[in-house]
C-alpha cells in the first residue's frame, strides 16, 4: 500500500513547519494528522490516601522514570501538605528527567542521581544506597520490569500508584482513511481498540516507537511494520521517512 495519510498518536507540534514532520510531508507528498489518544489524570489525594495506605514521608528516596512521576509526586505532596525534606534522594531513569526535577526543588548533584547510558546504570546507582528506603511513583498501567529487578537485588521500596492514563474520545475519526498509525506507548494502543473494537489492521503499516509500545502492539495482534527509533533512524521521524522512501518508490 502506498502511504499517502498518517495519523500519529501526539498532539500537533507547536511549530509544524520546523519539525521534521514538516520535511516529511514536503518531500513525499503525504498528509499528517496528530492526535493525542489519551490523557494523564491524576490521582486525587483522598483516592491516594484511601487507595495505596502510603505514608510520603516514611521514604528518604524516590525513582523516578518519567516527567509524569515528577509532576504527580509533588502535586500529591502539596496536596496533602507534606513538605519534601531536604535529605531525600532522587534516583532517575534519564538526565532529562534529572534536570526536570529543577521545577519543583533546587538542583543539587549529590542529591540527584541519573542513568547514563541504559537501566542498568539506574540499578547500579540504587545498589551503591542500598539503605535507602525507595518510593516509585507510577501509573496505573505500569510494567513491573523495574520492580523486579529491585526485587532481585534486595532493594526496599514501594511502588505508589499516583496516575492513570486515559483514554480520549476518538470517536470522530475515520480509520479506513489512514495508511499508516504512529504509537508512542501502549495507552494509545489501547485507546486505539476502546474507539474503535472492530479496527482491522489490513494492509495498514503500524509504526511504534519503543520496546513497550511494540509489545503491546503485538499483544493487540497487530503486525509492526516500523520499530524505532533505531541505530540507522535515530529518530521515528527518520524511520517513517526511510520507510515511506523505499515503499512509495515500489508502488
Amino acid at each position: 500500500m502506498k502511504i499517502k495519510n498518517i495519523l500519529i498518536s501526539q498532539p500537533r507540534p507547536v511549530e509544524l513547519e520546523k519539525s521534521p514532520y514538516n520535511e516529511l510531508i514536503k518531500k513525499h507528498n503525504v498528509s499528517i494528522d496528530f492526535h493525542k489518544f489519551f490523557r494523564i489524570e491524576g490521582y486525587s489525594s483522598i483516592d491516594f490516601r484511601k487507595e495505596s495506605k502510603i505514608r510520603l514521608t516514611d521514604h528518604t528516596a524516590i525513582i523516578l522514570t518519567s516527567k509524569n512521576g515528577v509532576d504527580h509526586y509533588f502535586r500529591l505532596a502539596n496536596d496533602l501538605r507534606i513538605e519534601t525534606p531536604d535529605s531525600m534522594k532522587y534516583f532517575c531513569s534519564t538526565e532529562s528527567i534529572a534536570f526536570y526535577l529543577q521545577k519543583y526543588i533546587q538542583f543539587r548533584k549529590r542529591r540527584i542521581f541519573w542513568a547514563q547510558n541504559s537501566g542498568s546504570d539506574l540499578i547500579d546507582l540504587i545498589k551503591r544506597h542500598k539503605t535507602e528506603k525507595y518510593l516509585v511513583p507510577c501509573s496505573e498501567e505500569h510494567n513491573n520490569e523495574l520492580s523486579d529487578i529491585l526485587d532481585a537485588n534486595k532493594i526496599t521500596y514501594v511502588k505508589a500508584t499516583m496516575y492513570r492514563t486515559v483514554a480520549e474520545d476518538m470517536s470522530f475519526l475515520k480509520p479506513d482513511k489512514y495508511d499508516m498509525f504512529v504509537f508512542f506507548s501502549p495507552a494509545g494502543i489501547k485507546s486505539l481498540y476502546k474507539n474503535f473494537p472492530d479496527f482491522v489492521q489490513g494492509e495498514k503499516a503500524i509504526a511504534v516507537s519503543g520496546a513497550s509500545t511494540a509489545m503491546a502492539a503485538r499483544e493487540a495482534g497487530l503486525n509492526i511494520t516500523i520499530e524505532g527509533p533505531n541505530a540507522v533512524a535515530p529518530s521515528m521521524a527518520k524511520a517513517i521517512e526511510m520507510y515511506i522512501s523505499n515503499n512509495n518508490k515500489a508502488k
